[in-house]
C-alpha cells in the first residue's frame, strides 16, 4: 500500500489525548516549576536538568515541605509564649487562634510550589496563574472543535515522527530564501506542510495561493524532483522587485494574467499533460483564503483525496469560512458555543481576551440572529468580495456533509508552547497539545528553536490535514 494511502486506526480521531492514569494531582505544579526554573536558567542548560528536575519533583519535595512545617510550629509556639506572657485577659485566646490561622495561611501559601507573583504582562506568569492544565480545559467541553471522519480513521504519524521532522527541518528552515514572510507562512505551518509532503510522498502537488512562494519553496524541500502547480493571482516573481521571492524552475504557474482559479481550470487535461493517473497520488495545498467548504467540494468533484488548508481559523477569527468553525458543532465534543451573556463561557473568554491576541469575546463571537459560528455569522468568499449571512440550518447542514465526505482530519499542533515561543496568537485552550510542551524548554534548545526569532512562531492557525472521499 502506498504512503498516500495507509492509515491506521484509533477509537477516537482528532480527540484530545487523556493525561495518563499515574499523573499525580501535582504535576501541573510541577510543569510550573520546570518552566520558571527553565526560563530562569542559563540558555546553556542542556536536559539533564529537564531529567533532574523530574526526578526531584517526581513525589514533592518533601524536605522543602518539613523545614516549613518546623518553621510554622516554631513560630506557633514562640507566638503563644509571648502573648501568654502579656496578659491572660479572656480576650487574648482569640487574639492567639487569630496569630496561629494567619501563621498557618502564610505558610502554606510560602510552602506552596504553585504560588507565584502575576505579572500580566509576563506571558510565563499568565500560564502559570492559569495552570497548564487549565489552559487546556477551563474551556470544559467547550475545548478543542475537531471534525468527525466517517470510519474513525487518523493519520499514521506519530508524536516521535514529528519530533524526528522538527530535528530535520530546522536546519532546512533556516536557508529559506524570504527571511521576513510577513503576512505569509510562519515556522509552524511550514514546518507542517513540509513534514506532510515529505510523509505522503505525493507525485504531484498543487498551491492555490502563493504570495511571495514560500510555500512553493517548502513543497520543494520536501519533495526535490516532483512537479508543482501553482495557482495565483499575482505572480510570485513581482515581488522580486521590491525584495526577496521564490519562483521555482519545476512549476507550472498559472499567475498573474494567465491565472487560473481552483476550481475552473481543467484538472483532467492538466492532470493527463503531467501523466497522473492516479489522483490519490496529488497533495493540494491552499492558502487562499476562500470558502473552505467550497474548495472541499471543488476538490471531491475533481476527484482529489488528500488536502492541506493553512488557515483553519478559529471561531470567531479569520477572514474566511474554515472547517474548524464548520465542525464546531453542539454535537461534537469540544464545540457548541452560545450568545448568553450572563453564561460561563462569556465570562472565561472575557477573562481569556486579556491574554491572548486572537481571543473573541461572546460580542465580537455573535453574528446576526445570535449567530456564533464563523465571522460573525457570515460566510466570506470570492476574494473578500461576497459576505453571505449563514442561517443556522445551511451552518448545520453544512457540518453533516463534511461528515459524509471526511476520511481523515488532523490538525497540526503548534510547534511548542506559549512560554517557549512568547507567542499571543492562539489560545492553548482551543488547540491541541504542542509538540513540543511548555517546560520542555532543554528539548527546545536541542531541536535550535532558540535559533528562531520568536516572531516565527506567532502565525499559527489550526493548519489542517483531511482526507477526502465520497
Amino acid at each position: 500500500m502506498s504512503p498516500l494511502t495507509t492509515l491506521s486506526y484509533t477509537n477516537c480521531v482528532g480527540a484530545r489525548s487523556s493525561p495518563p492514569p499515574s499523573a499525580s494531582p501535582h504535576s501541573n505544579h510541577k510543569m510550573l516549576e520546570r518552566v520558571l526554573s527553565s526560563r530562569r536558567s542559563t540558555p546553556h542548560s542542556d536536559d539533564t536538568a529537564d531529567d533532574e528536575d523530574d526526578a526531584v519533583n517526581g513525589g514533592g519535595d518533601k524536605s522543602k515541605t518539613k523545614k516549613h512545617q518546623h518553621m510554622f510550629f516554631h513560630a506557633t509556639n514562640r507566638a503563644s509564649y509571648y502573648l501568654t506572657r502579656m496578659g491572660s485577659g479572656g480576650y487574648w485566646p482569640c487574639v492567639i487562634a487569630l496569630c496561629l490561622i494567619l501563621v498557618l495561611v502564610s505558610s502554606l501559601l510560602l510552602s506552596s510550589p504553585g504560588f507565584v507573583c502575576i505579572s500580566p504582562y509576563n506571558p510565563v506568569s499568565r500560564a502559570g496563574f492559569f495552570g497548564f492544565d487549565g489552559l487546556e480545559s477551563d474551556f470544559g467541553s467547550l475545548g478543542v472543535p475537531w471534525c468527525r471522519s466517517k470510519h474513525g480513521k487518523t493519520v499514521e504519524w506519530t508524536s516521535k515522527d514529528l519530533l524526528k521532522g522538527l530535528e530535520e527541518f530546522v536546519p532546512i528552515y533556516e536557508t529559506r530564501p524570504i527571511n521576513n514572510n510577513m503576512y505569509g507562512m510562519g515556522f509552524d505551518h511550514s514546518f507542517g506542510l513540509w513534514f506532510i509532503a515529505r510523509w505522503l510522498k505525493p507525485d504531484l502537488m498543487i498551491e492555490s495561493g502563493a504570495f511571495k512562494g514560500h510555500s512553493t519553496w517548502v513543497l520543494r524541500q520536501a519533495m526535490p524532483d516532483t512537479p508543482i502547480i501553482s495557482l495565483s493571482p499575482r505572480h510570485p516573481e513581482k515581488y522580486l522587485k521590491k525584495g526577496p521571492a521564490y519562483v521555482d524552475g519545476n512549476c507550472t504557474y498559472y499567475a498573474g494574467k494567465d491565472f487560473v482559479d481552483f476550481g475552473t481550470l481543467d484538472w483532467p487535461k492538466e492532470l493527463k499533460k503531467h501523466g497522473i493517473t492516479d489522483l490519490s497520488r496529488v497533495l493540494i495545498f491552499f492558502d487562499d483564503h476562500q470558502n473552505e467548504l467550497k474548495r472541499i467540494k471543488q476538490a471531491l468533484k475533481a476527484g482529489f483525496r488528500h488536502l492541506v488548508f493553512e488557515d483553519n481559523y478559529d471561531t470567531g477569527t479569520g477572514d474566511h469560512y474554515s472547517l474548524r468553525q464548520i465542525c464546531d458543532q453542539s454535537y461534537i465534543r469540544g464545540g457548541g458555543h452560545s450568545c448568553f451573556k450572563d453564561s460561563d463561557e462569556a465570562r472565561i473568554r472575557t477573562i481569556r481576551k486579556k491574554f491572548w491576541e486572537k481571543a473573541v469575546t461572546i460580542d465580537e463571537l455573535c453574528g446576526p440572529s445570535d449567530a456564533w459560528w464563523g465571522v460573525r455569522g457570515y460566510m466570506r468568499d470570492n476574494f473578500n468580495h461576497s459576505n453571505k449571512p449563514i442561517s443556522y440550518i445551511e451552518h448545520f447542514q453544512n457540518s453533516r456533509f463534511v461528515e459524509s465526505i471526511l476520511d481523515v482530519y488532523w490538525e497540526l499542533p503548534p510547534v511548542a508552547g506559549p512560554s517557549l515561543t512568547h507567542q499571543t496568537r492562539y489560545d492553548p485552550a482551543r488547540t491541541p497539545t504542542p509538540i513540543v510542551e511548555d517546560g520542555r524548554y532543554g528539548l527546545f534548545r536541542r531541536l535550535g528553536l532558540t535559533r528562531l526569532d520568536t516572531s516565527v512562531f506567532n502565525g499559527y492557525t489550526q493548519m489542517v490535514y483531511l482526507q477526502i472521499s465520497h
